[in-house]
């Protein structure tokens, strides 16, 4: 411990005598025993949900910090929060609040970085090869080392598995996501849904629903801007925000973001990795997200089964009355196929 020098001027021009410089050390020593004697922490326990994964608890729970940018050879933050199950936990899931996490965020990030507005883009995937668009947006994320991902470009390398990744994006509801939730169920097929703040206050049952079955609940931002047209502390108060609402409503938090509108740049990614986000975009999608234009069930599945191909992250939306009424369908014509659908824990972004 460094000696603290009290004789000599003071920031103010006062010069100490050493008559004070006695009886503050004295005093310092008094503070130092008297911190010495205090009790410690209690050990950090723990409780397991069923089927959820353990969550250290302390007498005063502490915000986990945000994951920061992984360095070369790390891999990002993949670990889902869930507080433990109380009887008078006073959330809709029954699971205890989750701390709150303070919005902030380093300021300016790494420097240089490009702010022009890129539209995520994956090209319609054909005869089971996603699209090049595709190939080339994980190439670019890859190589520039961002937690980000279009698909699962490592499947491509092994025949004999054909992984895919449901997600669904839910600004708001409509009555659909209950039906999709009821076929998930019924056919074991894990999922994530990215959801607005909206959904997550407007639908609280439908969101503690899918928690409770086991699906993921990402992130897809407070009020659904698009983040190539705000500054950091923008972004930073759109993913904490709704982070912080899962936490003390739902005692929920998983690390996975979406971009709305899929509008980024390179300042946005870097943004969502400094608060401890992974992003998530996708390689499979289609034209699903107008609730005033329906085809059907059959078109759904004729054509999310058309654009398939190992490793593909599918997006499809919620509101669609399409997608639920085909989402049975896709799961049995994909699995015929030899597709296994897996949960986003699993890309290889986050293997060790």
């Amino acid at each position: 411990m460094s000696k603290m020098k009290l004789s000599g001027k003071s920031s103010t021009g006062i010069r100490f005598g050493r008559g004070l410089t006695a009886v503050l050390a004295a005093g310092l020593c008094a503070i130092l025993a008297a911190c010495n004697s205090i009790a410690p922490l209690p050990q950090q326990g723990s409780s397991t949900l069923p089927g959820a994964l353990t969550w250290p608890q302390t007498a005063w729970p502490v915000v986990p910090p945000a994951a920061a940018s992984p360095q070369a050879g790390q891999k990002p933050n993949a670990v889902i929060l869930k507080g433990p199950a109380l009887a008078n936990a006073g959330t809709v899931t029954g699971l205890a609040p989750l701390p709150e996490r303070v919005i902030s965020i380093d300021e300016p990030g790494r420097a240089g970085l490009p702010t022009t507005k890129v539209e995520h883009s994956y090209g319609v995937a054909k005869d089971g090869l996603p699209h090049q668009i595709s190939i080339d947006s994980q190439r670019f994320f890859e190589s520039k080392g961002y937690a980000a991902v279009t698909y699962d470009a490592a499947a491509g390398n092994d025949t004999a598995k054909k992984p895919l990744y449901l997600t669904f994006d839910c600004g708001y509801e409509n009555g659909n996501t209950a039906i999709v939730l009821d076929v998930l169920k019924e056919k074991r097929v894990p999922a994530a849904f990215f959801c607005t703040l909206d959904e997550l206050k407007t639908a609280p049952d439908i969101v503690a629903r899918m928690i409770g079955e086991g699906h993921i609940v990402g992130n897809h931002s407070a009020k659904h801007p698009s983040f190539a047209e705000i500054d950091r502390g923008r972004m930073a108060r759109e993913i904490i925000e709704s982070d912080n609402y899962l936490r003390t409503k739902f005692g929920y938090s998983a690390p996975f973001f979406r971009f709305p509108r899929g509008e980024y740049n390179e300042v946005a990614l870097d943004a969502v990795e400094a608060l401890g986000f992974t992003s998530v975009f996708w390689s499979l999608s289609y034209s699903d997200w107008d609730v005033n234009v329906s085809r059907g069930g059959k078109y759904a599945a004729d054509t999310v089964i058309s654009r398939l191909h190992p490793g593909a992250v599918i997006l499809l939306h919620s509101v669609s009355r399409d997608n639920a009424e085909g989402m049975g369908e896709i799961i049995d014509r994909a699995r015929s196929l030899g597709y296994e659908f897996l949960d986003l824990t699993k890309l290889p972004l986050f293997r060790s």
